[in-house]
Formats: structure tokens, C-alpha cells, sequence
């Protein structure tokens, strides 16, 4: 009886019995001089005789045109020529004419136009195509507008610094005009890289944030908020970048913790004490608060000194000075330590007694600074009493706001002092100078106790890589707070690849109070209103912002800078305020936050009524950026998010895990990487799908490492799938599926069970693809590759292959297999490595016309494919080969009979299936042994040599879950029945 369908007996009830048995198979091996020519010449594309081939003729070899290999030139120029060659520039218009049921959108969020092309890039961009092909493959049409951050800061920065002293003199349009000349030469290079790397998409039809009915579409939704309440316009700290002049955003700071801040202890003299204080202290002693502060400079600005109400606090002497001075209680022995002295505790109360008490300040004579509680004050650093400036600190203006403090600024644009701060510090930088100078003051006026420096994380301007202060502006802002609940509500939705990333964002959204939208540049979207020339007020309703939107959606935003302020006006506007020539309003001169900018692109991008991505694809740095701000923008003007998954990769880091840069001389140019570097000895051209694939193996959810060895790893992975699909391609030649096929249920035992296992890879990849786990895919193909194809299967069936007939079934039973492999393996890796794909649907010998695999869809596979008995028969006899082949090291197994020794029962039934005679040495189990010929025996043969040497081994066969308890020493397996076996081999 063949197996396939059932084994002998009672038919799955066999399996079943096999819960009560156990085997005890023997193996013995003979020696046997040489195999036959036949098997040798089938262990070897080449002929075993030196006579000059004269059985070359004998065998059939395999024959393709498909290359081993591709060196030098021959990869990048082979994949230029398969971009060409299958249409890579028409695939995405063809998927979009397709008529399908289904849509899968991947909204890509915009780079930044402003620099060459690099390796985060690429990461970025091939991720998104890896799961644009994989989804196109399943019959979704794909809907994938690649898209260009093209305002802002960065840009104008670097216009301006290659100007250098000429910049002074341009005006705002000449400014805009080359900033935006700058940012279309950096989008040329880098979409030139995107087609380059294979990504797919019609890349004459993309979003630029420049463009003017990209831009009216952002007025429109700033409007909408602003109708709402959510936009407003207020005096609040910001952080300020005097490097830039220029408020910024959260997301526009990076942190430099090698930053040295001169921080000070400084004295606060008790002024008015509260009932309780009066009630500790004798009023013979002066008595001040202590306070502990990096930023020296803002003291001038100092409105209070906060307390934390439920905290304990103490008077203290001073063995040095005598000094009483309150701090609290937790932190007189680290301060004493700081100071260098020993406190002598007087009495302790709870920071609660304070309310009522006042400070003076201790730089403005006969200015009293008041002690307030506040939640902020914590324990970790300084004295537990806080130094309180409103106009420099979020939580010190949520102080004065609740208060009503002043929150006075001292500091202008350029980061320096104004004169309201006084003669000796006027136009001095507040962090240079203007530091120095207070610190002296503090010094004569005798109420500095120490100054230290500190290292510590500090925010910097992340582009000009300069630090910032917080200073106190007039800017607009967005009011999260209303939208932070529903945010969150509509975050649980979500799904968020890897889970984790939920929490980040969430906690990132948490720590901003407000999101500043205003910037003072001029390279941007400006925010439509009007300033009245003499009074506080400003100009904006639904007449004016809809005038500027037309003509901003037909003439691009450069109209704010060049048309008069009175075309800017709607005629019926004009006329109430003063008309044409007595105009009483201005244009204002903030532009909106490129987060703004790019955060409102799910409204000019995503399609249909319902506006919603299957999918946003970022580096981890927009959890605090364009994930928030597309959410913030969504749910503000619609109360829905815009996208359904969230996936999050990791930065590009250096070999070492060290941050990429040009300083460290370890920054990888993905140019280089595909067409070699000057030196191609040391820099190799590698190809676009070196890249991908290293993109695709990389566990992309943490930070993702890249370096010539990396590199070199993939390009070897590559080498080694290359030379598997050269094998099947080479041995499918002269087959046609369509009459040549054996059906399924009559192919050899390892032919089925290698279906078997291809549907199993098949599922698995599938499943790891909609997750989004490429790097599970890359560990999957790579794993059945080299172990189930090269190390197994492959080295099984050449004797099949090369010395049946051509058309003998046992070589189509093969060659069925292999055609189904092929197909299953190319559709696999296709998303991942397109041109190799179609570099092998090239070569495909008995397709009628080659055509582009990603034009004939998703894997195919069988449900008849399934056998997890068949599976039970080969490994267990496997476990076998690999024991006889392993006692053999260095040895030919066809020099070799095995004798196979099994008990009457359900193991003996399974191998037998793959030889229903005594002895073979064309059998199914002889083939996958490997030896000169098999005999399977279920009882030992009457003679036994003695100088065979005995070997032990279990083999386990899988009864797919089913539990079962042996009795025997009290094991117990779930699913699993070992099967003790012994075989001998003769080394005679």
C-alpha cells in the first residue's frame, strides 16, 4: 500500500495505537565496497570517471541560464535592467486599474526635504514597500502617495548660512523663493533613490507640503480648529531658540546630556513669616529659605518660591556661618554635604505652615517673593524649595496663572537681556554672559552660598545644535487638554506594532501642557490673521480665512508676502476696516509649525469620506511628532484617528551600536551600498536587494545596526538563495506542470512530505507578513532553504533527478515538487527582493511568456498538501538517516547496507510504507538513507558479526497534541512517544 493516503492496518486509528507502544527499531550497517555507478554518478553533477566525461551523456544534469552568481557590476546592473525589463515604473498605475473589491492604504508620512538620501531612509521606505507588494500580492489595491516635509527651519537655515553676509539683505520672498529651490533639489535626489531601491508607487503624483492646495487644505483645518475654541492666540513660555529666533516645539529638541549648566545654591531671606514659622523661630537670628537652581540667570525673573504642602520641612543652623535656613527635611544631609558643612536641625513642620509667608528677592530690593505651594516641587534634586520665574518655566506659569503673578520676560529673541533688566545686564546672552553677571550679583548682594558645574541633559535647538531657554512669547497655541481624552479613547483602537509603542505615545503626549504652532520665520505656511497696528487685537473670521485660502489654492502661499495687505482682504472685510487707504490691520508675520504642516496631510491624502490609513509606517521619533500631530489635527476636527495600525521601527546605528555620523566617519551611503564606492575592492557594489533584505532580517522594533559586515552577511544569505533557485529552475527544465504533473497522492512519500512542509512555510510566512514581522519571513525562507532544501532534500533526490528517464514518474513525482517549491519560494521572498524574483520568473523554463510575478498574485498551495501523518513516517525515519550518517563521519553513505530492525506495530507499519520489500536499493526508504541498499527486518537476521559496534539513539514521533502518559519510569509527554532504537555499523 503507498502512503499518502493512509497507513496500513486501521488507518488513522494506527496512529492513535501508537499511544500503548513502544518500538525498539535496530539499525545495523555493512560495509559494502563501492555503490554502483549509478548512485555515485547521481551524488554529483560530475561524472565519477576521469576519462573526459564520458558519462556526462549518461546523466541528466540540470540546465538553466539563470547565473550562480552576479559579480561586480553584474548585480546593480542586472536589477537596472529588471526594473526596465518588468515594468517597474507602470506596477503601480497597473494595480490601481484593477478592479478588486478590496483597498489597503499606507499613508507615507513625509521625509524632510532638506538633505541626500540615507539609511534611515531606506529603512523607512523599503519597510513600507515590503508590506505595499505583500498586500498588492493578496489582492488588495494599494493606495500609497509618497510625500515631502518641505517647509521649515532646517531648510531655511541652511539657505541662509550658504548666503552667508548676503542674507541680511533678502527679503521674506527672496528667502522663500531659494529655500523652496533647495527643497525641490533635495526631493529630486531622493525620489531618484526611492525608484532606485525598487519602491513602488506613481512618483509623478506626490504631496508636497509647498504645494498650494496642500496648503489650503492646512488653513482650512487650521480654521476649523480655531472656530472650535482649539486654536487660540496667548502670552505663555515657550522654548525658545536664540540660535534660530524662533519658538520650537517638543519634537524639534534634542537632548545633549553632556550640556554644563553653572548651578548655584542661593539664600532667600525670610521676609514675612507665616503664623507657624513665627511661633519656631525667636526673630534674634535672620532666617532664609535655601534654593537650588542650574539656571542662574532667570533669578532676576523670580515672582515666588514654591513648597510642596504635604512634605516636611526644617529650620536649620549652620555650623559654619550660624545661619538659620529652611529647607526640607529630606534634604539636610545631602545639601549640608553640598555646602560643606553640618546642619543642626532646630524643628521640623509640615510645608503646609508656609502659606502666607513671603521671600524677599534676593536682587530687587524691597520686591517680595511669596511662598505658594505647588505640585511640581519634588525630592530628587536641590532643597525641595523651588525658584519660581513664570516667564521661563511651563509649570512656574501654571503657578502664576493660578496666583496671578506677573510673568514679566527679561529676554528678547536674540536670547539676551533687555533693559527692564537692568543696566549691568542689558544685552548680555543670558547663557554666556548674562549668566556670569548675575552670579556676581548674587555674590555682592551675599546671598550666594555656592556655585557648581553640572552636567546634565539639556535641550538644544535640533537643527542649529545650540541650546535653548524658555522664554515667554506671544504665540498661538493648540489646546490639547480638550483633546487628550478623546485621543486616548480613540489610541485603544488602534493596533500599535510592537504594543509597547501605545504607552510611549501616550506618556509623550501626557508631558505637553500645549502645542505651540506659531514659528517666526518665513519659510512656511503663515497663519491667516491680520494685527491691528496700534492695539492688541487681531483680525480672523470665515470671510477672511476662506479669501486667503482661494488664493493660496491657485497661487501657493507666496501670496502673503506679495500681494498689498488690502488684497489679502475680502472687499467686504476691507471696507469695515478702514478700506484700501486707512487700512487699520496688517498681515501678521508668524508661519505655522511644520508638524502642523505635515500632521494635516490625512486630509489631502487619504481617500474617501472616511479619511483613514490601514496603516502608518515611522521611525520611533513620531511618536512625539507627525503620529501626534496627524492624531491631534484628526481628532480636533473630526473626533476620529486617522490611522487603524501603527508600526514603529528603530533608528540606524553603527556596527557598534553608536549613532551614525559623519564626525565618527561610520555614516553608510545607501548609493554606496548598491553601486560600490570608489574603491570597490573595499566598498563592493552589493545591489538594491542587499539593501532590502537587510532591511527585511533586521528586528526593525529595536535599533537596527548596519556595517560592512552586516552587509557582507546578506549579500552571503542572498548567494545561497540564489544558488537554490538555481537548482530548481535547472532541474524543472524539460517539465510542463500543465501534462507532466503526477497528482499528489501518487508522488513519492518525501515528494508529498516536502508539500507538506511547503504549505506549512507557506502559512507561517503569510501570517508573519500581516504582522508585519519581515524579519520572520527572512528566518523562515532562510531556515527551509538551506536545512530542508540544500542540507536535505536536495542531497536526497539528485539520484531521482539525474539518472531516472526524463519522463520516468519517479522523476516527475520529483520535479512536481520542486515546480511547486519554486513557485512557493518566489512569491515568498517577492515583496522582500523583487528583482531577483523577477530575475527567476525570467528563467522559469516552461512559463509560455515570462511575466511579473507581482502581476499573478499571492502563494498557492493545496489543502491536499496536508498529510501530518506522512510527516510522523518521514521524520521518524529521518532520525534514523541522520543517527546511521552521523556514525559515518567523512564517509560515503553508498558504500554502505542498512539493516533496519523494527518490532512488529505501528512504526514498522510507517516504514514500511516506504518499502514493501525485504531489500531495496531503489526504494523510498533506501533513497532517504542514502545507502548502497536498505532491508527491513522485525526481527534481528540470525547472524550478527562481533565486531559491529552498537549505537543507541530515541526518535520521537509527534502525535499532534495528544496527551499521553507511559508508564515506564513515570515520564510524561504531551504529544510525544519516544521510540528507543539501536543501530550498529561495521567498520570492517
Amino acid at each position: 500500500m503507498r502512503w499518502g493516503l493512509y497507513p496500513r492496518g486501521p488507518g488513522a486509528a494506527a496512529l492513535a495505537a501508537a499511544r500503548n507502544f513502544w518500538a525498539r527499531p535496530r539499525l545495523r550497517c555493512h560495509p559494502r565496497g563501492r555503490g554502483t555507478a549509478r548512485w555515485v554518478s547521481g551524488a554529483s553533477n560530475q561524472p565519477q570517471s576521469s576519462s573526459n566525461g564520458r558519462y556526462r551523456d549518461t546523466v541528466l544534469l540540470p540546465q538553466t541560464s539563470f547565473p550562480m552568481k552576479l559579480l561586480g557590476r553584474q548585480q546593480p546592473d542586472t536589477e537596472l535592467e529588471i526594473q526596465q525589463k518588468c515594468g517597474f515604473s507602470e506596477l503601480y498605475s497597473w494595480q490601481r486599474e484593477r478592479k478588486v473589491k478590496t483597498e489597503f492604504c499606507l499613508h507615507d508620512g513625509p521625509p524632510y526635504a532638506n538633505g541626500d538620501p540615507h539609511v534611515g531612509h531606506a529603512l523607512n521606505k523599503i519597510l513600507k514597500d515590503i508590506a505595499n507588494r505583500y498586500h498588492m500580492m493578496r489582492g488588495s489595491k494599494i493606495h500609497f502617495v509618497p510625500g515631502w516635509d518641505c517647509h521649515g527651519l532646517p531648510i531655511e537655515i541652511k539657505v541662509l548660512s550658504e548666503l552667508g553676509g548676503k542674507a541680511q539683505n533678502l527679503s521674506a520672498v527672496e528667502i522663500r523663493k531659494k529655500a523652496r529651490s533647495f527643497a525641490e533639489a533635495a526631493i529630486k535626489k531622493q525620489r531618484s533613490a526611492f525608484i532606485r531601491w525598487g519602491v513602488m508607487a506613481d512618483w509623478n503624483n506626490c504631496y508636497y507640503t509647498f504645494d498650494g492646495k496642500y496648503e489650503a487644505k492646512q488653513l482650512r483645518i487650521f480654521y476649523q480648529m480655531y472656530e472650535k475654541g482649539l486654536v487660540y492666540r496667548s502670552y505663555k513660555p515657550v522654548f525658545w531658540s536664540p540660535s534660530s529666533r524662533t519658538a520650537l516645539a517638543e519634537a524639534e529638541l534634542e537632548y545633549n546630556p553632556e550640556h554644563v549648566s553653572r548651578s548655584i545654591y542661593v539664600k532667600f531671606p525670610l521676609l514675612k513669616p507665616s503664623p507657624k514659622l513665627v511661633s519656631l523661630i525667636d526673630g534674634s537670628s535672620p532666617v532664609s529659605f535655601l534654593v537650588w537652581t542650574t539656571q542662574a540667570w532667570t533669578i532676576p525673573a523670580n515672582q515666588a518660591v514654591c513648597y510642596m504642602p504635604d512634605s516636611k520641612y526644617a529650620i536649620v543652623k549652620c555650623s559654619t556661618s550660624g545661619d538659620l535656613y529652611v529647607l526640607a527635611a529630606d534634604k539636610v544631609t545631602s545639601v549640608a554635604s553640598a555646602l560643606e558643612t553640618t546642619f543642626e536641625v532646630i524643628s521640623t513642620f509640615s510645608g503646609a505652615d508656609l502659606e502666607g509667608g513671603t521671600c524677599a528677592h534676593p536682587l530687587i530690593p524691597d520686591k517680595a517673593s511669596p511662598l505658594l505651594p505647588a505640585s511640581h516641587v519634588t525630592m530628587t534634586k536641590g532643597t525641595g524649595l523651588v525658584h519660581t520665574a513664570p516667564a521661563h518655566g511651563m509649570e512656574d506659569y501654571s503657578v502664576a496663572s493660578q496666583h496671578n503673578l506677573p510673568t514679566d520676560c527679561l529676554v528678547d529673541e536674540d536670547g539676551v537681556f533687555t533693559d527692564v533688566a537692568g543696566p549691568k545686564l542689558q544685552n548680555k546672552a543670558v547663557l554666556e554672559e548674562g549668566t556670569d553677571v548675575v552670579i556676581k550679583m548674587l555674590q555682592a548682594a551675599k546671598h550666594l552660598l555656592k556655585e557648581e558645574r553640572l552636567v546634565h541633559s539639556y535641550p538644544y535647538d535640533w537643527r542649529t545644535k545650540k541650546p535653548v531657554v524658555i522664554r515667554a512669547s506671544k504665540q498661538w497655541f493648540v489646546n490639547i487638554t480638550d483633546i487628550k481624552a478623546t485621543a486616548k479613547e480613540l489610541l485603544k483602537k488602534v493596533k500599535f506594532i510592537p504594543g509597547s509603542a501605545l504607552n510611549a505615545m501616550v506618556e509623550t503626549m501626557d508631558r505637553r501642557p500645549y502645542w505651540c504652532i506659531s514659528r517666526q520665520r518665513v519659510w512656511g505656511v503663515p497663519i491667516p490673521v491680520f494685527h491691528h497696528k496700534t492695539k492688541d487685537e487681531f483680525l480672523i473670521n470665515s470671510q477672511t480665512t476662506e479669501h486667503i485660502i482661494k488664493l493660496v489654492e491657485q497661487h501657493g502661499s507666496d501670496v502673503w508676502w506679495t500681494l498689498p495687505p488690502e488684497q489679502l482682504l475680502p472687499k467686504e472685510v476691507l471696507s469695515q476696516v478702514g478700506g484700501a487707504d486707512a487700512l487699520e490691520y496688517v498681515p501678521g508675520q508668524d508661519i505655522l509649525d511644520i508638524w502642523f504642516d505635515s500632521g494635516t496631510s490625512w486630509s489631502y491624502v487619504l481617500p474617501g469620506t472616511d479619511q483613514r490609513a490601514d496603516l502608518y509606517l515611522e521611525g520611533k521619533d513620531q511618536l512625539g511628532g507627525w503620529f501626534q500631530s496627524s492624531l491631534l489635527t484628526s481628532v480636533a476636527t473630526r473626533k476620529k484617528a486617522p490611522f487603524k495600525t501603527v508600526v514603529v521601527h528603530g533608528f540606524t546605528l553603527g556596527e557598534k551600536g553608536e549613532k551614525m555620523s559623519k564626525s565618527l566617519g561610520n555614516v553608510i551611503d545607501p548609493d554606496v551600498v548598491i553601486n560600490g564606492g570608489q574603491d570597490q575592492s573595499a566598498e563592493p557594489p552589493y545591489g538594491a536587494d542587499v539593501l532590502r533584505w537587510w532591511v527585511a532580517e533586521s528586528n526593525v522594533f529595536t535599533e537596527v545596526t548596519i556595517s560592512p559586515s552586516v552587509l557582507n552577511a546578506a549579500r552571503d544569505d542572498i548567494s545561497k538563495l540564489r544558488n537554490t533557485l538555481r537548482f530548481l529552475l535547472g532541474n524543472v527544465a524539460g517539465f510542463n506542470p500543465e501534462t507532466d504533473s503526477i497528482p499528489v497522492n501518487n508522488m513519492h512519500v518525501i515528494d508529498q512530505y516536502m508539500l507538506h512542509l511547503l504549505q506549512d512555510l507557506a502559512n507561517k510566512i503569510t501570517d508573519s507578513y500581516k504582522q508585519y514581522d519581515f524579519g520572520k519571513v527572512v528566518r523562515l525562507l532562510r531556515a527551509f532553504y538551506t536545512r530542508e532544501l540544500s542540507n536535505f532534500y536536495f542531497s536526497i533526490i539528485k539520484d531521482r533527478l539525474y539518472c531516472e528517464k526524463a519522463g520516468d514518474p519517479k522523476r516527475r513525482s520529483c520535479q512536481t515538487a520542486l515546480a511547486e517549491i519554486l513557485d512557493v519560494m518566489v512569491r515568498s521572498f517577492a515583496p522582500i527582493l523583487p528583482h531577483l524574483a523577477e530575475e527567476v520568473f525570467q528563467h522559469v523554463p516552461y512559463a509560455k511568456e515570462p511575466k511579473s510575478v507581482f502581476r499573478t498574485g499571492w502563494i498557492r498551495t493545496s489543502s491536499i498538501w496536508k498529510k501530518p501523518g506522512l510527516e510522523e513516517a518521514i521524520e521518524s525515519t529521518c532520525a534514523m538517516r541522520d543517527s546511521f550518517l552521523g556514525s559515518i563521519p567523512g564517509k560515503n553513505a553508498a558504500e554502505y547496507e542498512v539493516i533496519i530492525v523494527i518490532e512488529p506495530g505501528l512504526l514498522f507499519e510507517i516504514i514500511e510504507m516506504l518499502q514493501a520489500e525485504e531489500t531495496s536499493s531503489t526504494s523510498q526508504l533506501n533513497e532517504l538513507m542514502m545507502a548502497s541498499q536498505t532491508t527491513l527486518l522485525s526481527q534481528d537476521p540470525p547472524l550478527v558479526t562481533t565486531d559491529v559496534i552498537e549505537r543507541q539513539g530515541t526518535f520521537l514521533i509527534n502525535l499532534e497534541g495528544k496527551e499521553e502518559t507511559r508508564g515506564t519510569g513515570g515520564t510524561q509527554t504531551t504529544g510525544i512517544i519516544p521510540v528507543t532504537s539501536s543501530f550498529a555499523v561495521d567498520q570492517t
